[in-house]
């Protein structure tokens, strides 16, 4: 069945890696042209090590996703320490991301939605693959194009959104 063998993903792997490394090499463009303006509001630079790191994660699924030879359940378990990882330090960066005191629930959601939706996917694709039931590398595609939606918008506002 496709959705748990990895070797039937190959493509998507190589395609999403490279994507993602020319990304976040973006992005650390983006970062170097405002990192004045980034460095004046709280919670901004972490914001930018989020976009970074939501990158990050999906070369880093994509890379091991490549590795030839390897059982499905060791690179569910591989998933899955990366995916908790990952998921831990953008989840701590945002607590440290000042939150507008004007409207908090529209800030939690704006903030937390792009967050949520770049990393949990990743957690639920390992644990299904692991399980062998449930989407398996379905879900690692949904993260896999879900973190890359959320970087990009991080990125849109540490590009244009500070400028304004």
């Amino acid at each position: 069945m496709a959705a748990y063998d990895p070797e039937a993903w190959s493509d998507l792997f190589v395609a999403a890696a490279g994507a993602s490394a020319a990304l976040a090499g973006l992005v650390f463009v983006a970062v170097s042209i405002n990192v004045e303006r980034i460095l004046q509001y709280e919670g901004l630079p972490e914001r930018a090590l989020q976009t970074v790191l939501l990158l990050l994660s999906v070369l880093v699924v994509s890379i091991l996703g490549l590795v030839p030879g390897q059982s499905t359940n060791a690179l569910a378990i591989e998933l899955l320490i990366v995916a908790v990882v990952f998921t831990a330090v953008i989840f701590r960066l945002g607590t440290k991301e000042k939150r507008e005191e004007d409207d908090p629930v529209t800030w939690a959601i704006s903030h937390w939605s792009l967050v949520v939706i770049g990393t949990l996917p990743f957690v639920v694709g390992a644990t299904t693959l692991l399980a062998g039931a449930g989407g398996g590398l379905y879900w690692t595609l949904a993260g896999i194009v879900l973190a890359t939606v959320a970087a990009v918008a991080n990125a849109w506002v540490l590009l244009v959104e500070i400028l304004r």
